[in-house]
C-alpha cells in the first residue's frame, strides 16, 4: 500500500510519489483515491467525485474562476521503463504526461487558501484511451456546472511553454474491394492490396496546409497509420483496408476536414468506401481573450501552436478559453526514458502562482 500523498512535499518528490502509484486505464482508482483523500484534509476546498475523476473547488464568491485540469492515467509502460529520482529530473511512467502537472496542481490546491480568484481543480481519468472513456468528457455531460469558469489551464506537458489551441484529429478508413482468385491464375482476380498503392501515393503526395491563426503557424499532417488485408498465401485478396490519420488546423471543423480528405482519397481511388472511424474537433488559439493576455504576462512566455489534440478542445466547446501549460517535454512522453526536469516544475509552479495570486486585471 502506498503512503498518503503529502501535498506540501517538494514538487519533484510529489511527482515521484504520484509516479509510484500505477494508473494505466482502467486502473486509475487507487490514484484517484489517494488524490481525493489528500484533498479532503484541506478545509478550504469542496471535494466532489465522479467515478475516478476528482474535483476540488474554492467558493470565495470571486468574480472570476480559473480551472486547472490534469489527467491521472498513463499509457502502459515499456519493459525497460526507467524509474528514478535524480537531482535534475524525475524519471518514470507518466512523469511528464502528466503526473508532474498533477503534482503542481495539487500543491497549488493545498497552498492557495486565499487566491485572487476562485479555483477549480480537476483530476480526471481515461485521457490516454478512446474518447468514450475520457473522464472530463463524462463530467461535461453529467455535471457541466462543475466545469464553469473563465479560463482553463490544461497542464499537458509543454516544456514550461504555453501551447495555444490544438489541432483536430480524424481517423479515416479506406476500404478497397477486389476479386478473389488463385494466385496461379491471378489474371482472373483483382488484387485489393495492390489497389492500396493508389491510397499510399495520394497520401505521400499530399501537401499539408500550414495556416497561420492568431499569428501562430499550425502544421497539418496526413499519414497512413495502418494497412491490412490478405486471405492466404495462395489467394489474390479481394479486400484491403488502409487507415489514415489526419491532423487538421483549428480553422476547420471536423466535418470540413473530413470532407476535404475524403475528396482527396475518393479521387485517388474511385469506388473505394471512405468513412470516418474516429474524430475530434480542434480548438482555436483564442489569444484575444482578455484573461489569456493576463496569463501570458504572468507566466512570461510567448505562445506557440499546439501540434496535436488535447482536452483544451473540450473546454473550447464549452465556451471557455483554454491553454496548454505544464512541465515536461512532450517528446519524451510515452517513452521508456520519460522524465520531467525539476527546473520545469519550478518554472510552471512559479508562473501559476504569479497569475493566481495577483489575479487578472
Amino acid at each position: 500500500m502506498n503512503p498518503p500523498l503529502d501535498l506540501t512535499a517538494e514538487a519533484a518528490d510529489l511527482t515521484a510519489a504520484l509516479v509510484a502509484v500505477p494508473s494505466v486505464h482502467p486502473a486509475e482508482g487507487p490514484l484517484a483515491d489517494a488524490v481525493a483523500d489528500a484533498l479532503q484534509s484541506l478545509g478550504h476546498l469542496r471535494i466532489d467525485r465522479h467515478g475516478n475523476t476528482v474535483i476540488a473547488r474554492t467558493d470565495l464568491g470571486a468574480p472570476l474562476r480559473i480551472i486547472l485540469a490534469g489527467h491521472l492515467d498513463t499509457v502502459p509502460g515499456a519493459p525497460d521503463q526507467r524509474t528514478e529520482r535524480t537531482e535534475a529530473a524525475v524519471y518514470g511512467l507518466g512523469a511528464a504526461d502528466m503526473k508532474a502537472g498533477v503534482a503542481i496542481a495539487l500543491r497549488l490546491a493545498a497552498a492557495l487558501t486565499e487566491p485572487a480568484c476562485d479555483l477549480t481543480f480537476i483530476f480526471y481519468d481515461g485521457e490516454e484511451v478512446a474518447e468514450h472513456h475520457n473522464g472530463l468528457g463524462a463530467l461535461s455531460r453529467s455535471h457541466p456546472e462543475w466545469l464553469t469558469g473563465d479560463l482553463a489551464i490544461l497542464m499537458e506537458p509543454s516544456a514550461a511553454g504555453v501551447e495555444a489551441g490544438c489541432q483536430g484529429t480524424a481517423v479515416i478508413e479506406v476500404r478497397l474491394g477486389g476479386v478473389r482468385a488463385h494466385v496461379a491464375r491471378w489474371w482472373r482476380g483483382d488484387n485489393a492490396i495492390h489497389r492500396s498503392a493508389d491510397v499510399l501515393d495520394a497520401v505521400r503526395g499530399y501537401v499539408p496546409r500550414q495556416p497561420v491563426i492568431d499569428g501562430l503557424s499550425y502544421r497539418e499532417a496526413l499519414q497512413v497509420v495502418g494497412i491490412s488485408g490478405g486471405v492466404a498465401t495462395n489467394v489474390v485478396p479481394d479486400e484491403a483496408v488502409v487507415t489514415v490519420n489526419h491532423r487538421f488546423a483549428p480553422d476547420r471543423t471536423l466535418a470540413e476536414a473530413v470532407a476535404h480528405i475524403t475528396g482527396v482519397l475518393e479521387a485517388a481511388v474511385p469506388g473505394a468506401a471512405v468513412r470516418l472511424i474516429d474524430g475530434r474537433e480542434g480548438a482555436l488559439p483564442g489569444l484575444s481573450a482578455p484573461l489569456v493576455g493576463d496569463f501570458l504576462d504572468a507566466v512570461r512566455v510567448s505562445p506557440r501552436p499546439k501540434l496535436g489534440w488535447t482536452d483544451v478542445a473540450r473546454f473550447a466547446q464549452l465556451g471557455i478559453p483554454a491553454l496548454n501549460y505544464g512541465p515536461g517535454d512532450p517528446q519524451v512522453a510515452h517513452t521508456a526514458a520519460e522524465h520531467v526536469a525539476v527546473r520545469d516544475l519550478h518554472e510552471v509552479e512559479s508562473g501559476l502562482r504569479r497569475f493566481l495570486t495577483k489575479g487578472a486585471r
